[in-house]
């Protein structure tokens, strides 16, 4: 039987079993009750609430602006959905970067506060010190490499993350850095797919992918890109899985013809 089908709760310890025998781990982000619900009752293996609801669910510009106290709220609520899958909750930006001690005062926040099971930030050996003071408390950390949308402003674009030499170099080495720190997973974002099989290969624990190719030990997308909520973002690595924007579109429109030709509520739907 496989390892995910044999258990009743994901731990880091399950994801770490699934990469050695080769089980490939889903993961999805959801930032409310309702949807984190329905995922994990779908039987998806991470729920990431991410810093991506500063972009779907507040509708900001970037991920930059969310604060840790909206991350917070939108945390516990994803967790009183969730039984069985592990929820991850990112850090935001401006609550570990150069201040390892306010690092560690955050995650201790979103471990009390939402009763997640660890938390994500972004960055290689430059987090080195908060990385290390956050697992020095016991909290399960997840590094994330490659495209790190809150450094946008640093990179000043979207595109493919380490395609030339020196930073290919730099992402495997800050990898193989986090590996040792302690972290129990990566996420990859937007790296060439050759890259994400060799990191990978070399790492013993998970690499999560997207936009990282089909060879690292699972994938990630945003829920409301896949399901396809959000109709204005189409990279290359997105499989939209629905057009709920389209779907619900047509729903509301058909509820709003009713309710002014007066046939909503019928007879049946009145008291």
């Amino acid at each position: 039987m496989s390892v995910h089908q044999n258990v009743k709760k994901i731990t880091t310890h399950v994801l770490s079993a699934m990469k050695m025998k080769g089980e490939k781990i889903a993961m999805l982000t959801a930032y409310d009750y309702s949807m984190a619900r329905i995922l994990d009752n779908a039987g998806v293996d991470i729920i990431l609430v991410g810093d991506s609801g500063a972009n779907v669910m507040a509708g900001y510009n970037t991920t930059l602006p969310i604060t840790l106290d909206e991350m917070i709220n939108y945390a516990s609520a994803v967790t009183r959905g969730v039984k069985r899958a592990l929820v991850v909750v990112d850090l935001p930006f401006g609550s570990y970067q150069g201040n390892s001690k306010q690092a560690l005062a955050s995650a201790i926040r979103i471990m009390k506060e939402t009763e997640a099971a660890a938390v994500k930030l972004e960055g290689g050996i430059e987090v080195s010190e908060s990385v290390s003071r956050i697992l020095s408390a016991g909290i399960p950390v997840m590094g994330h490499l490659g495209l790190t949308p809150q450094s946008i402003n640093k990179f000043g674009t979207y595109a493919v993350r380490a395609q030339d030499e020196p930073e290919a170099t730099k992402l495997l080495s800050d990898a193989h850095h986090l590996e040792e720190l302690g972290c129990f997973g990566i996420v990859l974002e937007k790296i060439p797919a050759a890259l994400g099989k060799k990191v990978a290969q070399e790492l013993k624990i998970p690499m999560i992918g997207i936009g990282a190719g089909r060879y690292v030990d699972g994938q990630v997308l945003v829920l409301h890109d896949m399901l396809g909520l959000n109709n204005e973002f189409s990279p290359r690595f997105l499989r939209r899985y629905m057009n709920l924007f389209e779907d619900i579109t047509n729903a509301v429109q058909q509820y709003i013809t009713d309710v002014r030709a007066n046939d909503f509520p019928n007879e049946k739907e009145q008291y």
